[in-house]
């Protein structure tokens, strides 16, 4: 029996067990119809099934899902386990043909590929993006971002671009959207973002000067919140709504020091 995670899109086939919790199904085959990618990939020394189908299908009692709202509701592990199987489809349906001479890659492993022409090895790639907490004594810059639907507040973020660090690339990013500078820069955590394949590398920042200036094309508006007066921020599943809620905490304990 393999765990099997089941894509339509990026909707997530899941059933619920005697206490109405959702859960990963377990089967010998899969029993959809036709599909478009059927991938293994190891978890530790177990191997998954990754599956993309052409269309949802009740052939089995159970529900589509979309993954990020899975967060919180399936296990951690099935989480994390799903995520992965996401960002492998992904990778699988992008790189069928070599970038370099435009013929059939094959599989080599279960995360790698090769061309039998020109020899060249393929391996998933992460495009790394980094987010901060900017912070200013109990005021936390929160912006709304032109590219998100939906409708809240987030932390400024962006991609890791070539020769830089971490950091370099926080304080490029900050500067270009906010027109602010950065102080006191801790590393907070990090996260698999798999939408697609990108992952999140969170610090907290402190303010060092500057006149917010936004960014138009990126940002239709923002400013300084309090702590304890923040506007609609990210749900739990990101490390958005994390570190913000890391900073909170500290924020919280110090001023209950006063």
């Amino acid at each position: 029996m393999f765990s099997w995670y089941i894509f339509f899109q990026r909707e997530l086939f899941v059933i619920r067990d005697e206490k109405d919790e959702m859960q990963i199904p377990q089967f010998k085959e899969c029993p959809f119809g036709e599909s478009v990618d059927v991938l293994d990939f190891p978890v530790g020394d177990v191997f998954c099934k990754a599956v993309a189908v052409k269309e949802r299908s009740n052939v089995v009692p159970g529900e589509w899902i979309p993954l990020r709202a899975c967060f919180g509701r399936l296990s951690s592990r099935h989480y994390a386990n799903a995520s992965k199987a996401l960002e492998m489809l992904d990778w699988n349906s992008q790189t069928l043909y070599c970038g370099h001479c435009g013929s059939l890659q094959l599989k080599k492993t279960s995360i790698s590929k090769y061309c039998p022409q020109c020899q060249v090895e393929t391996w998933p790639k992460l495009s790394p993006a980094v987010i901060a907490v900017i912070y200013r004594g109990d005021e936390i810059l929160l912006v709304k971002s032109k590219t998100f639907i939906r409708d809240f507040y987030v932390l400024i973020s962006g991609f890791v671009e070539l020769g830089e660090s971490f950091e370099e690339s926080l304080r490029r990013e900050v500067a270009e959207e906010t027109g602010i500078e950065l102080k006191n820069i801790r590393y907070f955590g990090s996260q698999a973002w798999p939408f697609p394949r990108n992952i999140m590398v969170g610090f907290l920042a402190e303010y060092a000067g500057g006149e917010l200036r936004f960014q138009e094309e990126e940002i239709s508006c923002g400013g300084w919140f309090r702590y304890d007066n923040l506007p609609k921020i990210p749900d739990k599943a990101s490390i958005s709504r994390r570190l913000i809620d890391a900073w909170v905490r500290e924020r919280e304990l110090a001023n209950s020091c006063r």
